[in-house]
């Protein structure tokens, strides 16, 4: 395989929500430690989080909604982060990135992305005209050795790893809560489908593990087959 080994791995509620509204204000690392019945069981998905690959994917947009660009810098860990991001990360927020990450990969479509400003030794900037998913993953792999990729970012983003059939595996970690709207993002959000025809694109798993958590959680690990 040319490209990394890549995992979805993401905390979700049984409805497939994957924040808890559809505003920027709203956030389940944020609100779900407030929600009695929920908040008892949510420190499993952290513990299980701290065991994920050594290689991390996220979207600016996420982390802008966690505040990146308004924290101090943090500790240096050993995990390397990409991120695709075009318009949500400051400049400050790609010196955190850059403090906490081992190497810090930024994949963009702005050629006036702030990250052009910052001189990191552990800064790498994937700039492409139009995004390429597969060839980001193919670049990750030769020119920075990654081998296994955790990818934990919005929606839309998840949407186009599906369709480009870039998942090999999804690790949920099922909250017990339903949360609604149809404008609340979801695991997978993106383009529907419209036709029979395009049914190839949906991708079959293959259940390998269920394991049930305490104060009723659930994991879900499986195999994509596509």
């Amino acid at each position: 395989m040319d490209r990394p080994i890549t995992t979805l791995f993401m905390l979700m509620s049984v409805d497939g929500k994957i924040s808890t509204g559809a505003t920027d204000d709203l956030d389940v690392d944020k609100d779900f430690p407030q929600i009695a019945g929920v908040r008892e069981g949510l420190h499993q998905y952290y513990e299980i989080e701290q065991t994920t690959d050594l290689w991390s994917l996220n979207s600016g947009r996420v982390q802008e909604k966690m505040g990146v660009n308004a924290k101090g810098m943090p500790d240096k860990t050993p995990v390397s982060f990409v991120l695709v991001d075009n318009s949500h990360l400051t400049e400050q927020g790609i010196r955190y990135f850059c403090a906490l990450s081992k190497e810090f990969v930024l994949l963009t479509s702005n050629a006036r992305h702030p990250a052009f400003q910052v001189d990191e030794g552990n800064l790498h900037i994937l700039y492409q005209s139009e995004l390429s998913l597969a060839d980001a993953l193919a670049k990750l792999k030769s020119e920075f050795g990654c081998q296994r990729l955790t990818i934990q970012s919005g929606g839309t983003l998840n949407g186009l790893f599906l369709r480009e059939k870039l998942f090999d595996y999804v690790d949920i970690v099922v909250a017990p809560v339903l949360i609604g709207g149809k404008d609340t993002a979801t695991l997978i959000d993106g383009k529907p489908l419209l036709s029979n025809s395009e049914l190839s694109q949906l991708g079959v798993l293959e259940l390998q593990e269920c394991t049930v958590l305490e104060e009723s959680y659930i994991r879900l690990r499986y195999k994509v087959v596509h």
